[in-house]
């Protein structure tokens, strides 16, 4: 009776029906209600939901006196039928509806309570979501339209493929934009191309490695191997090699690093090429390559180049002096079976057919290098996924574009991860209603080929706040190398969460899981490799201390890729190394990326953890203290204690314990308390880098994965007392400083030192 009574009741006032209402996002983050009116009075209230009336309508004093008296009237009739019919006790609770219409139950049956405003699917929701939308047939179609003939940084097909990014990201509604610089890249002259002769033989190379110092040197030719260190020290027991011209083979380190070594030896220049024992290409396969050691336009080091004519040309510190040129097998074959001298040992002997190896030292060899200098603009392009609650933080995927040729491993397969990612999470966020916490920035560069340029350029331009807004830096070049096993290097902190999606992601063309695949327990000694400079996310990490990674898929017992830096890296080269699954690699390359940034964006706090660095600082520290005893020992060093240091190594470890502990007390459903501890975890990466170098003259600040005498590796092995007495003194402050930024309050801080 009285359910009868109500519904003639909600029958009478139709202009103040109930609403039911479902929450939808707002710009700020934060969720609205948008209203659908309903008869069912109470639908939304039987299930603990808040209730919503429209504003009321203007209506006359008199007209609401009689409304009021209705109601009351209806109540009371209504109240003594119900009494009257019903004398036993109702079997129903009360905070239920009972209806009789059939629609009516369905709806009541569907009826959620509505959910808190920070509500997300669950994780193995949005990791099915990415999987379904990651397919071999739509990697497939990318490579098909990112497979170009050519595409060198700054050249007309680069700007064309860099507008075709833009127009996908402004299609995809990823409000893209596009950071322009102006650089200098070097290239061959064609008007006096490069030359190299010894005896009779005089030949024009095609390849050749871009930031070489121009000139003519002449000098005894010398084999060095691969040109490390230990290498040319080898052969200086034999061979003077001061104005020597070095023969070396490629790989093991960066051209720029071997032209440096050769540098500090006294040689004259640099000759490199690809040895069939770490390169099984054909014998005439041209080389290129640069030899800046650093990252970036070298002739803008340390700030942007947005506008070239504003700034009076600066040269990098990392600009060899030096020439150096690449020549083929063939012809490096060709100086080797006449070069004399003594027997080079086992270690440096290589495959090239016909070959003694010997170290040389006997005849001269003239080396010509005409590069010059080119003015090219230069277009990033950038789409942008905005979080729903901490838009201002944002991780980044980047991928460069360019090549010296068709650059297909290089650059293709590095696109089509990135913008099937970018479609991929833009229709999560459309069609699924996937709400990132934080924001996605999709990013492609270009004359990566040159040393990072694109990207660190962008990175100085906005080098005194980048660090406070991007926590998570993923490279997506080189992603797919070959089949079979997997390598990556990255910040320790990023060492958990590699683990954990290792455990997620399945291995290409197999069933078990890629930690499974990796030597479960063991994977660290596998997968990890410590990041070189040449590599594409090192900028990131090591000049603006953005937690970076760069990850391989890659073809058993092997480190690199044979065909880049070659016109061989096509198509057919790369399937051949992935026995014609690269799309499916690509696949799960795709999720393995995707699943990380996932993780970054999905959950509350931040999965970066900065206990993962205290074995390498201990082991940092070690060092240092057995180089210290050994030189007080010794009586060549006096006054001097590592304690302070070592005292610094235990603040930041109790800073990162208390981290952890505050984490492991914290309710993480708490937005704002999450927010406050990633403020902390934000600090640690950033905080590592030396202060009291420039980033003009020392890029790589990094006190533990930088380059320079501030490292605590470079002050284990300095000879130079008095820069040891001063690194050491300063490496204790920067360690001390990162452990007190990472302190929540200041009255906390560690003051021992």
């Amino acid at each position: 009776m009285m359910d009868r009574i109500r519904s003639a009741f909600n029958g009478m006032m139709t202009s103040e029906r109930y609403s039911r209402f479902t929450l939808h996002p707002g710009e700020n983050g934060e969720r609205h209600a948008e209203v659908n009116l309903s008869d069912d009075a109470t639908e939304m209230e039987a299930h603990g939901s808040p209730s919503f009336r429209p504003a009321p309508h203007r209506q006359s004093r008199r007209t609401v006196v009689f409304v009021i008296l209705g109601v009351l009237l209806i109540f009371i009739f209504g109240y003594l039928v119900g009494y009257i019919s019903h004398h036993k006790p109702r079997a129903e609770s009360s905070c239920e509806q009972k209806t009789d219409n059939p629609v009516d139950r369905m709806n009541a049956s569907t009826v959620w309570p509505v959910p808190p405003p920070d509500a997300q699917p669950t994780w193995q929701d949005v990791t099915q979501l990415l999987a379904d939308k990651l397919t071999s047939q739509a990697f497939e179609e990318a490579l098909r339209d990112f497979d170009l003939p050519k595409r060198s940084a700054g050249s007309g097909e680069d700007i064309s493929l860099a507008n075709s990014i833009f127009n996908t990201f402004k299609n995809l509604e990823m409000d893209p934009w596009t950071d322009r610089h102006y650089v200098q890249l070097q290239t061959p002259d064609s008007n006096r191309p490069n030359s190299v002769k010894f005896g009779s033989d005089d030949f024009k190379p095609k390849g050749y490695l871009a930031y070489s110092a121009p000139g003519r040197v002449q000098g005894r030719l010398v084999y060095g191997s691969y040109g490390r260190q230990e290498d040319l020290e080898l052969v200086q027991k034999s061979i003077d090699l001061t104005g020597s011209v070095l023969l070396l083979r490629a790989g093991k380190i960066s051209f720029a690093q071997q032209v440096d070594n050769a540098a500090k030896k006294g040689a004259a220049g640099v000759l490199i090429y690809l040895d069939p024992q770490d390169y099984k290409l054909v014998a005439n396969t041209e080389l290129y390559g640069h030899v800046h050691l650093g990252s970036g336009d070298p002739y803008t080091p340390g700030f942007p180049s947005f506008n070239h004519t504003q700034f009076a040309q600066t040269n990098s510190s990392g600009l060899p002096k030096i020439p150096a040129q690449t020549i083929t097998a063939s012809r490096a074959a060709a100086l080797l079976q006449r070069i004399g001298g003594p027997d080079a040992s086992n270690s440096f002997k290589g495959e090239l057919q016909s070959v003694s190896y010997k170290l040389g030292g006997v005849e001269n060899v003239t080396v010509e290098v005409n590069n010059v200098l080119v003015n090219k603009e230069l277009h990033n392009v950038f789409g942008v996924i905005k979080g729903f609650t901490d838009p201002d933080r944002y991780v980044v995927l980047g991928a460069q574009r360019d090549a010296w040729g068709k650059g297909f491993a290089k650059a293709t397969v590095g696109t089509s991860v990135l913008m099937e990612l970018a479609t991929a999470f833009h229709k999560m966020v459309e069609e699924d209603g996937f709400r990132p916490r934080r924001s996605l920035v999709f990013a492609s560069w270009s004359a990566g080929e040159y040393g990072s340029v694109g990207a660190t350029e962008w990175l100085e331009g906005y080098m005194s706040s980048i660090d406070k807004s991007v926590f998570t830096y993923i490279s997506l070049d080189g992603v797919v190398m070959g089949r079979g096993s997997f390598i990556a290097s990255a910040s320790p902190l990023l060492n958990g969460l590699i683990e954990s999606t290792m455990k997620e992601v399945k291995m290409p063309v197999g069933s078990d899981t890629m930690y499974k695949t990796m030597g479960e327990k063991n994977w660290e000694a596998k997968v990890l490799r410590p990041m070189s400079m040449d590599d594409p996310a090192y900028p990131f990490l090591a000049s603006s201390g953005i937690p970076s990674i760069s990850f391989h898929f890659i073809s058993m017992n092997t480190e690199s890729y044979a065909y880049y830096g070659t016109d061989l890296d096509n198509k057919d080269h790369l399937n051949y190394e992935t026995n014609q699954h690269t799309s499916e690699i690509m696949v799960t390359a795709a999720q393995f990326a995707g699943q990380m940034a996932l993780r970054l964006v999905h959950d509350h706090l931040l999965i970066l953890d900065p206990s993962r660095y205290n074995s390498l600082l201990t082991k940092a520290v070690s060092k240092i203290y057995r180089r210290i005893s050994q030189l007080s020992k010794s009586g060549d060093l006096k006054g001097i204690s590592p304690n302070w240091l070592n005292r610094a190594r235990g603040s930041y470890q109790r800073a990162a314990d208390n981290i952890n502990n505050a984490i492991a007390n914290t309710d993480l459903t708490d937005r704002e308390a999450c927010r406050l501890l990633n403020d902390r975890i934000m600090k640690v990466e950033h905080s590592l880098l030396s202060p009291y170098v420039s980033p003009v003259e020392t890029p790589f600040r990094h006190l533990l994965l930088g380059r320079g005498a501030h490292t605590l590796a470079s002050i284990a092995e300095t000879t130079d007392l008095e820069e040891l007495r001063t690194q050491l003194a300063l490496a204790t402050w920067n360690l001390q400083g990162c452990a007190s930024a990472m302190v929540e309050n200041i009255w906390d801080i560690d003051d021992e030192i």
